[in-house]
């Protein structure tokens, strides 16, 4: 790495000095340049026939516990085993491969797996010297006063998080502890539950505080999914003929909306049906024109809408292809035949009620074996929609939330009605004086009633217990 550095440093001011005029500083860095990269070595590895360096005079490959020496004079590297046995023992100081004279301060260890020293970092050289390599990461963030924080336990950093909440106004921080916003909550849409924030702010400290409950909001599709009550019709103009289809909106409103938008946004126009099997099935939908494109209305797959009524049973029955449970997205298919096997794994939205003459030249159309594209092309020209219930079914909720805002606003404008207090009335006096409210005569009346009888009591006849005389048997 030093050579490299040096070496580049050279050759731009070889080459730039000619044409220079330099300074005095500057000629002394071209001076302190020279004489680095007349110090570095430039050490010579051999490789293998593996691309692995190895010793070019034993031919063992280096390894992290290989003992590596080099000479200085040459470069070349060289197992220490080589150089002990060729060189040192028989105290022939020559190249291995140049045979060029060096002495034994020539020979540089470059890695000694016997040396322990090697491992202890505080001998390192910039460990003793304090060198580190400048991060422009973390000088930005020393700005940080957290940043010479070591060792926090939870409560100092919930402490430093709020103080900077706070008083410091982090954007960042703030964004994240930033509540959710609050989805409106009507009439229609509310539902019998709660959003659960009270009890998970009581809980968790990390949760904005909350003291009232408030209806959670149901999704705007399921409430708009509940006026839809009629069937949904379309027609495909084909280049075999057109084809009359009526979709399940009622039970499979997911599906049917996806299909629908797709339709009016002329989606399917111009795609041709890329896969036909004689007696099963034939599938379209694909823009690609590939089988393996398509995305649905809203950009991603939905999930699978099956029906224990809907079955792929006859011919003309309008289902989903997929790749998976609940990837549905552009693509369809009709079915020639029955193929009850289908169902539970493709929602069913739709079936054929005309055009089945045109279902049968597409049936009748030839196509590869291999690939069950069909040999002559099946294009759809374009889509009519005829009934679309989810325009009926925004309309009702529009019409819904607007009635109900009117009579959230008639009862704000109404003036409440405060309950008139009656007038206390004044006891009834019965007399002057003392006593003067108690009515003397219906105290005596209770008591005369409820007074101790004088008359004697009639005893009771003991009942005998005993068995008595046996003269009734």
């Amino acid at each position: 790495m030093l050579y490299s550095l040096a070496h580049c440093a050279h050759l731009q001011l070889r080459l730039h000095a000619p044409t220079l005029s330099l300074s005095l500083s500057a000629l002394i860095l071209f001076l302190c340049i020279e004489e680095l990269y007349a110090s570095c070595i430039q050490f010579l590895q051999a490789r293998n026939g593996e691309s692995k360096y190895h010793c070019p005079v034993l031919f063992t490959v280096f390894t992290n516990n290989s003992h590596i020496v080099a000479i200085k004079t040459t470069g070349n590297v060289y197992a220490h085993e080589a150089v002990e046995q060729l060189n040192i023992k028989p105290k022939s100081y020559k190249d291995l491969l140049t045979d060029e004279p060096f002495t034994r301060q020539d020979i540089i260890t470059l890695q000694d797996p016997t040396h322990l020293d090697k491992f202890n970092v505080s001998n390192f050289f910039h460990v003793k010297n304090n060198l580190k390599v400048t991060d422009p990461d973390e000088e930005k963030a020393k700005l940080d006063p957290s940043y010479y924080l070591k060792n926090t336990n939870a409560e100092t950093q919930e402490i430093l998080s709020e103080l900077y909440r706070e008083y410091k106004g982090d954007d960042i921080l703030a964004a994240t502890m930033k509540a959710p916003e609050k989805k409106k909550v009507d009439k229609l849409n509310a539902a019998h539950y709660s959003t659960g924030r009270v009890s998970a702010s009581f809980t968790s400290t990390a949760m904005v505080p909350e003291t009232t409950h408030e209806a959670a909001a149901i999704d705007d599709d399921v409430v708009r999914y509940q006026y839809v009550k009629k069937k949904g019709y379309v027609r495909l103009h084909t280049n075999k003929g057109d084809v009359n289809l009526e979709l399940h909106c009622d039970m499979t409103p997911k599906t049917c909306e996806n299909f629908i938008k797709l339709c009016k946004k002329n989606y399917y126009d111009g795609t041709v049906f890329h896969r036909s099997i004689r007696n099963f099935v034939i599938q379209g939908g694909d823009p690609t024109g590939t089988g393996t494109g398509g995305e649905s209305y809203w950009g991603k797959p939905f999930k699978d809408e099956f029906k224990p009524n809907l079955s792929h049973t006859g011919s003309g029955i309008l289902s989903m292809a997929n790749s998976g449970p609940n990837c549905n997205k552009s693509q369809f298919f009709i079915t020639f035949r029955s193929c009850a096997y289908l169902d539970k794994k493709h929602t069913i939205f739709g079936r054929v009620v005309g055009g089945f003459e045109t279902l049968t030249a597409m049936e009748n159309v030839e196509s590869d074996p291999k690939t069950d594209r069909p040999k002559e092309e099946i294009r759809i020209k374009s889509i009519t929609v005829f009934v679309d219930p989810y325009e009926e079914a925004d309309a009702q909720v529009a019409a819904e939330r607007e009635k109900a805002r009117q009579e959230e606003e008639a009862a704000k404008a109404k003036p409440k009605a405060v309950p008139s207090k009656k007038e206390s009335q004044a006891p009834k006096t019965y007399r002057q004086g003392i006593g003067k409210y108690i009515n003397m005569a219906a105290t005596k009346r209770a008591a005369e009633d409820g007074g101790p009888s004088t008359s004697t009591a009639l005893k009771r006849e003991k009942k005998s217990t005993g068995f008595g005389d046996f003269s009734s048997w």
